[in-house]
């Protein structure tokens, strides 16, 4: 007989066995991959961006999926907390643009092994192996059954399997049909920070080509959802990075026209920007069109931008007409895709969607269905944008959890 039971040996499952075990409870931690923490090793590019050092307020900002029940599990453990967690294990961090706080090692394998110890130092039994069942008894959970149909009591059990994102780490929407089959319903799971697919096919043109400081807008039928500025990524297929992940949360509906516009000079208003390109093009008064852009756009992009703008690449800088210029400027202010479709959740870095958060108690993470049984992390319908947000809901969630059951 265990006193609590997870499922799940990612951030949240080792978050809420590292707090259970710390509160004396015997803890059993269960993770079908060979290691634990699978996915948290390869998140960030291989380099774990752990949380954000932004405040409360801001905190909530940037969760875009039913941010209000998280309230509580932020309070209780909030990113400070999560800070001085892995400091506490001897992995050193460091904050960087926009609040984003990575190891000083830009190593993920730390932060996974870290808290890996930290959970089997405590007296939790790690065991790999696959659950098929959550056992109840007078409609309370009193443990689980394996996949090689042995039996083990426990008095709660904490669903911490993950979404759909990246399903070879395991993430195989296990604890969606748990939770389903003791009566939980669910918000049909979709992609979340996933890179985004073009009807236009210029963004190829620039594969590889990253941009900083830019504007992204996101609207709906001319309804601005999602407007940010920092780096975007061109690729073969459309356009990805920071920016165009955070914008896929709001792309809800492909039924609808999403269109995206990009303010390549956020920090010019057209009035400046027409001054700059009254200067690089005395500058370059006897160029070709097409030469005449250097000091301006990468030189990547400006082929299709000369293309885009439907003025002759041969045309001399100095025949161009003041009605053109304005024109120039009103495509470097406002270059615009249309949305064809979101890459594949197995290509997203997080699922939205997931466990009814109405049927979860947010002040402890236990269902309001069945006594003893709690979730953390991303099987819940909770989600955030990029930077460091999402495995900061993962440790809140998991640490609540852990803490209540």
């Amino acid at each position: 007989m265990y006193d609590c039971i997870i499922i799940g040996a990612g951030p949240a499952g080792m978050m809420a066995a590292s707090a259970a075990s710390d509160l004396g409870k015997s803890v059993l931690l269960i993770e079908k991959n060979k290691m634990a923490g699978r996915k948290l090793r390869i998140t960030g590019k291989g380099r774990c961006n752990v949380t954000n050092a932004a405040d409360a307020q801001s905190l909530m900002r940037n969760i875009n999926e039913n941010g209000r029940f998280l309230f509580s599990a932020l309070s209780a453990f909030d990113s400070d907390d999560t800070i001085a967690f892995f400091e506490g294990l001897g992995v050193p961090l460091k904050t960087e643009r926009g609040g984003r706080v990575f190891p000083q090692s830009d190593k993920a394998t730390d932060v996974a092994e870290a808290m890996y110890n930290k959970v089997l130092a405590d007296g939790c039994k790690f065991v790999r192996d696959e659950v098929s069942d959550i056992l109840t008894e007078n409609g309370c959970i009193c443990g689980i059954r394996l996949a090689s149909g042995k039996e083990i009591s426990a008095k709660s059990v904490i669903i911490a399997t993950g979404g759909l994102s990246y399903p070879l780490t395991g993430s195989t929407g296990d604890g969606y049909r748990m939770a389903k089959l003791l009566g939980h319903s669910i918000t049909a799971p979709r992609a979340a920070l996933v890179p985004i697919e073009t009807k236009e096919m210029w963004p190829s043109e620039m594969q590889g080509l990253s941009l900083k400081n830019v504007k992204l807008t996101l609207k709906c039928e001319d309804k601005s959802l999602f407007s940010e500025q920092g780096e975007m990524l061109f690729t073969h297929f459309g356009i990805s990075g920071p920016l165009c992940l955070s914008a896929s949360c709001h792309i809800k509906d492909l039924e609808k026209e999403y269109t995206i516009e990009i303010d390549l000079k956020p920090a010019l208003d057209e009035k400046t920007l027409d001054a700059r390109l009254l200067k690089d093009f005395s500058k370059y008064i006897n160029r070709d069109f097409i030469n005449a852009l250097d000091d301006l756009l990468p030189a990547k992009m400006i082929p299709v931008f000369v293309s885009l703008s439907g003025i002759d690449p041969r045309r001399k800088v100095n025949e161009i007409t003041r009605q053109e210029r304005q024109m120039i400027c009103s495509l470097l202010k406002n270059m615009r895709l249309s949305v064809k479709a979101l890459r594949p959740i197995d290509e997203a870095i997080i699922t939205a969607g997931g466990i009814n958060v109405k049927e979860i108690n947010p002040s402890t993470m236990e269902s309001k269905l069945v006594p003893g049984l709690y979730f953390a992390g991303e099987v819940i319908d909770v989600s955030a944008y990029t930077g460091g947000y999402n495995l900061q809901i993962a440790f809140s969630t998991g640490y609540l959890a852990g803490c209540s059951c």
